[in-house]
């Protein structure tokens, strides 16, 4: 099982993260992305016989790298039932610390058949939870061209999401789009050739971002981390690209995701956190040139007042 997470992701900032944790032998701890179990893993070494930790993950391959520990609690669910769970298991406001690392495992991009990935040819699959839910290929054929363009536009960030859109109505009207192949002869005339790979990667992420509903998973996981942290409680985020990232630094920053601040009387911001680090951390050179996934990861941690 070791040498399957190698395979399967590479943790991100592993040290800094744990760190950020502040990890106490007999506390409660929550990794609300389990995937390859990296940092799980690293999160039981640093617990005592008492400590407990919950790891979440809708994705059915993240099962094959479950730890066989007393003290760890498995719960294959998407992380936006957080509350749900935790109050099944008698843990609310018990949490002393929660992580999450939002990026996509390298196991999904580098598996031709999850969809993930330009790279290879496949079915345009793109669902974390492979037993439920739209397939990319089903939004690409069912959707309106003005919602596609909406997706391509505020999760791609695509200048050219309208052409893009009407591109791929056009293109199903004779078939079917079914494989990455298919729809990348449909976006290629849009990309330009120096920036060719930037442009997939945008529109794949922002079909992956519909796929799997990322955006509300998202807000709605961050609201629960409140009710289940106790107070002094540390909530860690890695984050891979500036939607998700915004979001989240508007609600550490001020409680919520607009980051509209509100201020007390004496000019201090009611905010349910307190900042831990001001100022974003992200990779050092070392690890980026060891995991060149890592290069646009940013790290937040904050403490719950």
């Amino acid at each position: 099982m070791e040498g399957k997470e190698i395979h399967y992701h590479i943790p991100v900032m592993l040290e800094e993260s744990l760190e950020g944790l502040a990890i106490q032998p007999d506390g409660v701890y929550v990794d609300v992305t389990f995937g390859g179990g990296g940092h799980s893993r690293e999160i039981l070494k640093r617990l005592g016989k008492r400590g407990r930790l919950y790891g979440f993950d809708q994705d059915a391959d993240a099962e094959q790298n479950i730890p066989a520990d007393p003290r760890f609690v498995f719960v294959r669910s998407n992380f936006r039932y957080l509350y749900q769970f935790m109050r099944y298991h008698d843990a609310l406001e018990q949490v002393d610390g929660l992580l999450a690392d939002l990026g996509v495992s390298s196991h999904h991009f580098d598996d031709k058949d999850r969809g993930f990935s330009f790279r290879f040819d496949g079915q345009l699959d793109m669902r974390m939870n492979t037993r439920a839910g739209l397939t990319a290929a089903d939004i690409l054929n069912t959707y309106t061209a003005e919602k596609l363009a909406d997706i391509f536009y505020f999760y791609g960030e695509l200048k050219t999401a309208r052409k893009i859109a009407a591109a791929v109505v056009r293109a199903r009207e004779a078939k079917n789009i079914e494989t990455i192949e298919e729809l990348l002869d449909i976006i290629r005339p849009f990309g330009g050739k120096d920036k060719e790979k930037k442009f997939l990667a945008q529109v794949f992420q922002a079909l992956r971002i519909e796929v799997n509903n990322e955006m509300t998973a998202l807000k709605e996981m961050l609201e629960q981390a409140l009710k289940v942290l106790k107070p002094g409680g540390r909530l860690v985020v890695i984050t891979y690209h500036s939607l998700e990232d915004r979001l989240v630094k508007n609600f550490l920053k001020t409680g919520n995701f607009q980051g509209k601040m509100e201020q007390d009387f004496f000019g201090n911001i009611n905010s349910p956190f307190r900042l831990v680090n001001n100022k974003v951390i992200i990779p050092g050179d070392r690890e980026i040139e060891e995991n060149p996934r890592s290069r646009s990861a940013k790290l937040r941690i904050a403490e719950k007042r």
